[in-house]
Parts: structure tokens; sequence; C-alpha cells
């Protein structure tokens, strides 16, 4: 079975006073073993 793990960092949890998300990860995992493959941004 293939499965996305997907992380977010953010500044907060309320928008509304300016918190944002600065930093977004994902990995691969097929049959509970990591792929190797993975993806990773810093947003501005």
């Amino acid at each position: 079975m293939r499965q996305i793990f997907l992380d977010t960092e953010t500044t907060g949890l309320n928008p509304e006073s300016g918190d944002r998300v600065i930093e977004i990860g994902c990995v691969e995992m097929v049959n509970r073993r990591l792929s190797g493959r993975n993806l990773h941004f810093y947003l501005n």
C-alpha cells in the first residue's frame, strides 16, 4: 500500500492575527517502508 505523510509548520494557529504556513514537507511510504521519495518547501 502506498501512503503519503504530510507535515506543515506554521507561525501560529490564528490566520486572522497574521499567522501563516511557513514550511511543507511530505514523505512517501510503500508497504510501511520509506521509498526515498520526499518533498520539502519553505514558504515566504
